[in-house]
This record gives structure tokens, C-alpha cells and sequence, in this order.
């Protein structure tokens, strides 16, 4: 099992890879296309580590951030492999959102993924957010992840439009799985102290194992697959809207939201941080500028 796993591991970690580079290229053209004074946005790449308490590697990842570009105020687009030893406070965590009581005789992990939030210079543009990982540990091992637009100024067609597009890649897969993960993303991006939703909802799984890796891991993939053609149709309509103030404001309460969201909630965050991850990449997803009334 272990050799199978180690093949598996490798392949998963290099699709997150894969898919980032697809995703930073396409932001990149989009850039290009925008036009206007200034220079086109670039990303800026910087490799993240990870050590373990003793000093020992415990992996890492590459951290892509735009800021300041035509088109996204701040992007980022996160892969990572890391691996070790659970913390007490981790494994007590896992163990109660599934049965993995097994952790406490061996924490030892292995979790790659990618991780997306973008946030537009266009208050009519859509923020957005998706990842998708695969967690292994010696007693379980599993796919999560997900998608949601968070525009400030919503609009029912880029709504509609981006829904469409994860449902039809949830259903080359089975029928269930789009009004199931969309049920899901409802209730996790679900912002209780304010009593409404983050954005307009998207998918969201996690704990994904149906006992075969391959059928899960060619999921995963098709909802990495589904982000472009999900988004970049929604910033094509909207990237040249004209603005207002009244707008730009409305944007900057809604980047509060998602900020107090992202902070207090996020499972990816909580995570990230306990596990010693680096903390400029874990915290990536906070907005660049944001306002509280």
C-alpha cells in the first residue's frame, strides 16, 4: 500500500502544480487584455518551507501573489506539499469531525493542494475563492475542497452562470454530487455572527473517500478544471463596468466580511496556521484593503 500511495501522492501533488500554472497564466492574459495606464500585473513567486519542531523538512510549496494590476487588486495562488507530525490539538480536531481515533498512536501526514483568492480592482467584478487538496494519514485518506464567488455587487446572470458551470462538472461524475456540495457550501460559507452567507455559494466537500482513489481524484480534478471557464467569463462582463464611490465603498465593507470570515471560520486557515505553515501564505487569502462601518 505504501508504494501505491507513494505514486498516488506524487501524482495529486503535481496536478495542484499543474493546475496553478494553468490559472497563473490565464490571470496573467487577462491582465494583458485589459489595457489602461500602467503595467500589466505580474505575479510574484517565492518558494514557502515548513520545518518540523526537531528542524527536520517538513515541506513546503510556492507562493504567487499579484498585486496592484489592471485587472485584480490582489491575487493569490497558493500550491503546497507538506507532510510530519499532527500536533495533540490537530489530530484532537480530525478526530472529531470523522473516526480517526488511530491518529493518536500515529500523527504522521502527508497533504498537498491548491489554494485561490482573488480580489478585483472592479467593485463589479466578482471575488473568488477555490481550492482542492488530498490529506493521507496511515488510517485514512481523503479530497476536499471547492469554489465560491463573492461579488460585492452581485449579479443574478454571473450567479447563475458560475453555478452552471460546477454543476456540469459535478455531473460527469455522479448526480448527486452538485446539489449535495452545493447544500454544503451553503451552510460552511456561512457567516453566523452576521446571520448571511460570505457570497453567492458555489461547492464545497471535504472528507471525500469513497474507496476508490481514482474515481476521487478525477473529481478533484474537474472541479479544478471548472474554475476558469467559471470565473473568467464573470470578470470578462464586468472588468470594464464603469464605477462609482457608492460602489468602490460597497466593495470594501464586503472585503470586511470576507476577511471576519476567513479568520474566524476557515477551516484551511485554522489548519495552516496549527500546523506551522508559512504564515504570509496561509494568510494570502485577506484583502488588500478593507472597511468596517
Amino acid at each position: 500500500m505504501k508504494d501505491i500511495f507513494d505514486d498516488r501522492k506524487s501524482r495529486a501533488s503535481a496536478w495542484f502544480r499543474t493546475l496553478r500554472d494553468e490559472i497563473v497564466a490565464a490571470f496573467e492574459a487577462l491582465e494583458d487584455a485589459q489595457g489602461g495606464e500602467g503595467p500589466a500585473g505580474r505575479f510574484e513567486v517565492s518558494q514557502t518551507r515548513r520545518h518540523s519542531d526537531d528542524g527536520s523538512d517538513a515541506g513546503g510549496g510556492l507562493m504567487s501573489v499579484m498585486r496592484g494590476g489592471r485587472v485584480f487588486e490582489k491575487v493569490g495562488v497558493n500550491v503546497s506539499t507538506v507532510y510530519g507530525r499532527l500536533g495533540d490539538r490537530a489530530v484532537a480536531a480530525m478526530a472529531a469531525r470523522k473516526d480517526l481515533s488511530g491518529l493518536k498512536d500515529d500523527p504522521t501526514f502527508w497533504a498537498s493542494g491548491i489554494s485561490l483568492v482573488a480580489h478585483m480592482q472592479n467593485p463589479h467584478a466578482p471575488a473568488v475563492h477555490m481550492n482542492t487538496r488530498m490529506f493521507w494519514t496511515p488510517v485514512a485518506w481523503w479530497f476536499g475542497g471547492g469554489s465560491d464567488l463573492n461579488p460585492a455587487i452581485e449579479y443574478a446572470e454571473d450567479t447563475a452562470h458560475f453555478h452552471a458551470v460546477l454543476a456540469d462538472h459535478c455531473a460527469r461524475h455522479s448526480d448527486d454530487y452538485y446539489p449535495r456540495f452545493k447544500a454544503w457550501a451553503d451552510e460552511y460559507f456561512y457567516v453566523p455572527h452576521r446571520h448571511r452567507a460570505r457570497g453567492v455559494g458555489g461547492i464545497f466537500y471535504d472528507d471525500l473517500n469513497t474507496g476508490d482513489w481514482e474515481a476521487d481524484f478525477a473529481f478533484t480534478q474537474d472541479v479544478g478544471r471548472a474554475f476558469l471557464p467559471a470565473f473568467v467569463p464573470c470578470v470578462e462582463k464586468r472588468r470594464h463596468t464603469e464605477w462609482t464611490e457608492a460602489d468602490r465603498e460597497a466593495q470594501l465593507i464586503h472585503r470586511g466580511l470576507y476577511a471576519e470570515y476567513n479568520l474566524v471560520y476557515d477551516r484551511g486557515t485554522k489548519f495552516g496556521l496549527e500546523t506551522g505553515h508559512d504564515a504570509n501564505a496561509v494568510l494570502m487569502s485577506l484583502p488588500p484593503v478593507a472597511k468596517w462601518t
